[in-house]
């Protein structure tokens, strides 16, 4: 029984490895030619008398009603020439992060082929964290001095939790949560579950469209993080389910498992090594469980209702 047990286990593993090659020999074989533009240095390398030229090509940075001052003001603003400074320490080049656009680009383009692809701009943001990265149909935009490395002296105001956004690393999966929004079928009740499913979902676009992106990096979390979850998977889970959690609709608990924050809110002594958002991750097992299960497409599972995902998920963490 055993062996019968391995050799099927072995048979799927080899069936979803065949699939996977035959969505990378179809992703590698979309024409993408990405253009990137660097308003960073077009700007910060400018002069007052440039200020007319720029205004006309790239007219959504230069909101109307603003005078001209507000711009020579940010040329002349010494923080700011020094943050542009480190961006351009950072990224002399597009080399870090080319490569990895064009093949987002063509998984977008394999996953819905009504896209084609955009035209990316990167600029300064003034370590704006609600505009990292935006992915907005023919346009996307990336603040690269968000992404000058967690320990950048720069965001040392910053609390630890949050530092871990400010990789490299984060630059795509970032852009794909962007990329989602409207994609995913918002939740249709006020439980946990259902944002945790949500934020699922989010979580496995990722898996589907940077396959080589490591978890950590999906999730934003440390690799050991990522460790921790897994290895208290079982003991999480048992907590949701013991203190009938899953369908419970107390605003509260989206505070204390679904939103950013440097722990997530169990209310035991584990809470101080938990990271925060453990709930968004338990809905990423739960939807992977659901994909792995049932032979639906991607867009479908998008569309799916949290609670039908759960009942066919077949989840159930390892003890």
């Amino acid at each position: 029984m055993k062996k019968c047990l391995m050799l099927f286990a072995f048979a799927a593993f080899a069936v979803s490895c065949k699939k996977e090659d035959k969505v990378t020999e179809a992703v590698e074989a979309i024409p993408v030619e990405t253009t990137i533009e660097r308003f960073d240095k077009l700007f910060y390398e400018s002069s007052p008398e440039d200020l007319a030229q720029l205004k006309s090509k790239y007219p959504f940075f230069f909101p109307q009603g603003n005078p001209d001052t507000v711009w020579t003001n940010k040329l002349n603003n010494p923080l700011l020439q020094e943050l542009y400074g480190e961006v351009k320490k950072k990224y002399p080049n597009n080399d870090a992060f080319e490569n990895d656009l064009e093949d987002l680009f063509k998984r977008i383009q394999y996953y819905y082929p009504e896209y084609k692809t955009p035209k990316v701009i990167t600029l300064i943001s003034e370590v704006d964290t609600d505009a990292k990265a935006i992915y907005a149909d023919t346009l996307v935009l990336l603040s690269l001095d968000t992404y000058l490395g967690k320990n950048h002296r720069f965001y040392e105001g910053f609390p630890q939790y949050q530092r871990q956004g400010f990789e490299p690393s984060q630059m795509m999966p970032d852009l794909v949560a962007n990329f989602s929004q409207g994609k995913i079928a918002p939740p249709t009740d006020r439980t946990l579950l259902a944002q945790m499913v949500y934020f699922g979902k989010e979580l496995y676009m990722k898996d589907m469209l940077l396959p080589e992106t490591t978890d950590g990096a999906k999730m934003e979390y440390t690799d050991d993080q990522i460790k921790w979850c897994k290895e208290n998977e079982e003991e999480i889970w048992r907590y949701f389910i013991e203190n009938k959690l899953l369908f419970d609709t107390d605003t509260k608990l989206m505070q204390r498992f679904i939103a950013v924050g440097p722990y997530s809110k169990f209310y035991l002594e584990i809470d101080n090594e938990s990271p925060g958002r453990i709930g968004q991750w338990i809905g990423w097992q739960i939807v992977r469980s659901y994909m792995k299960n049932n032979d639906v497409t991607m867009q479908k599972m998008l569309a799916t209702d949290a609670k039908q995902i759960f009942d066919n998920s077949k989840y159930k963490p390892k003890k």
